[in-house]
C-alpha cells in the first residue's frame, strides 16, 4: 500500500520521483518555485505532467509514458487535499461543510451527519458543529477542514503548508492535532517550518529547482545536511568543495578543516568521504568567533569575510558574511565595532566542523 510517483513539467524543470510508505509522512519543503506545488497538483490531479507515471495502493493515478494514456480524475484518486486556507463553503454549518463530501458520495443525509459529528469531535470542534464560517476563529476553521478532509477517508492526505496563514497561538494547538491524526497515515505535507518536519514527518524531502536535492530521515538530513537549503533550516553553515584528507577545498581555493565522519547509515553508505569527490564542511554559528585580525593555530580556521549584515538572534548577534553566519555576544560585536562592509575573520576550531561526502 504505497504511493509511486514520477513526473515531468517540461515547462517548469519539473522532474520528480518520490515514493512514501505506508502509514509515512513524508514532509517536502524547499525555496519558492522549488516545485512543491507542481508535487502536490500532480498527485491531487490538479496538474496534467507531460509524461510519467502514478500508482497509489495499486491504483493507477495517472500514466503518461505508454501508448495507452490513462489518467484517473482527482475525485476518484482517493486524495485528499487541505491548503494553508481552509476553503469552507460560508453558507454551510460545520457540521454541514464536513459531512458535503460524504453526501456527494452518496451517504445519506442522517448517516452523513452522524459521521460529520464523529469527525469534528475527533479533531475536538464538536462544540463549533453549527456554526458557520464567518463565526470560526482561523484555527477553528482549519480544525473543521481537517475533519471535512478525514471524513472522505483518503488513502493518501495532501498537506499545502496547514499552519501558515494561523497566528503563533493557533498553530502549536493544530501542529498537536496534526501529530496525533496524521499517525498511521499516508500524508505528504509541504511546509517551510522545520518544526512541522520535526514533529510532523517521518522524513523529509528537499526540493530545488524541480530536483530532490536531498531526502532521508528528517532528523539525519537537518543534523547532517548535504544541500545549502537543509542546512539553512538547520541554521548551520554550509561549505561545499572538494575533498582533502580531513577537510574541505572550496573553488576559491579556501581550505576548511575539519574531522571526518564515519559514513554509517542509510544516506552515508553509497557518499563514503573519497579524497578528491565531492564534499561538505558544516559547522554552526555558535562555534565561529570573529576577530578583527587573522588567528593563527592548527587546529583552528581563520578566514577574511566582509560583513553584509548584523541582525539580532535570541541573546546574541548574529553576523552574516554572505552564506556563512557566526553567533556573538552583543558586548562582543560593540567592542569589535562591528559594521556591514567591514573585512573580519571567522575562526573556528576544526574539532567542530563536521566534513562528510557530499
Amino acid at each position: 500500500m504505497t504511493l509511486s510517483f514520477h513526473a515531468a513539467v517540461a515547462a517548469r524543470g519539473f522532474d520528480v520521483s518520490l515514493t512514501v510508505r505506508p502509514g509515512e509522512t513524508v514532509a517536502v519543503m524547499g525555496p519558492n518555485g522549488a516545485g512543491k506545488s507542481t508535487l502536490l497538483s500532480g498527485v491531487a490531479g490538479l496538474l496534467s505532467p507531460d509524461g510519467g507515471r502514478a500508482e497509489l495502493n495499486g491504483r493507477t493515478l495517472f500514466d503518461l509514458d505508454g501508448g495507452k494514456r490513462t489518467w484517473t480524475p482527482p475525485h476518484a484518486r482517493g486524495t485528499a487535499l487541505l491548503a494553508q486556507e481552509p476553503l469552507l463553503f460560508p453558507h454551510l454549518s460545520a457540521v454541514d461543510n464536513v459531512a458535503f463530501g460524504l453526501r456527494s458520495a452518496g451517504v445519506p443525509k442522517r448517516e452523513a451527519k452522524q459521521q460529520a459529528l464523529r469527525w469534528l469531535s475527533e479533531v475536538e470542534a464538536e462544540d463549533l458543529a453549527l456554526r458557520r464560517p464567518a463565526e470560526l476563529s482561523g484555527g477553528q476553521a482549519q480544525r473543521v477542514a481537517v475533519a471535512r478532509a478525514l471524513a472522505a477517508d483518503p488513502a493518501l492526505l495532501l498537506l499545502d503548508e496547514p499552519l501558515a496563514a494561523l497566528d503563533i497561538h493557533s498553530a502549536p494547538l493544530l501542529r498537536r492535532l496534526f501529530k496525533r491524526v496524521l499517525a498511521g497515515r499516508q500524508a505528504i505535507i509541504v511546509t517551510h517550518d522545520v518544526l512541522d518536519a520535526l514533529i510532523l514527518a517521518d522524513r523529509v524531502v528537499i526540493l530545488e529547482n524541480g530536483r530532490i536535492a536531498e531526502e532521508g530521515p528528517t532528523r539525519e538530513v537537518l543534523e547532517r545536511p548535504r544541500s545549502s537549503f537543509a542546512a539553512g533550516l538547520a541554521g548551520l553553515n554550509f561549505v561545499p568543495g572538494t575533498l582533502q584528507g580531513a577537510g574541505v577545498r572550496t573553488e576559491e581555493g579556501l581550505q576548511i578543516a575539519g574531522h571526518g565522519e564515519d559514513p554509517g547509515g542509510s544516506r552515508d553508505s553509497a557518499r563514503l568521504c573519497t579524497p578528491g569527490g565531492p564534499g561538505v564542511a558544516v559547522f554552526p554559528p555558535s562555534a565561529v568567533s570573529v576577530f578583527l585580525d587573522d588567528a593563527h593555530g592548527s587546529p583552528r580556521n581563520s578566514f577574511a569575510v566582509t560583513i553584509t549584515d548584523l541582525e539580532p538572534h535570541g541573546d546574541q548577534v548574529r553576523v552574516r558574511a554572505g552564506s556563512l553566519a557566526a553567533d556573538i555576544t552583543p558586548a562582543a560585536s560593540a567592542d569589535l565595532g562591528l559594521v556591514p562592509g567591514m573585512t573580519v575573520h571567522f575562526v573556528v576550531k576544526a574539532a567542530a566542523v563536521a566534513v562528510y561526502g557530499a
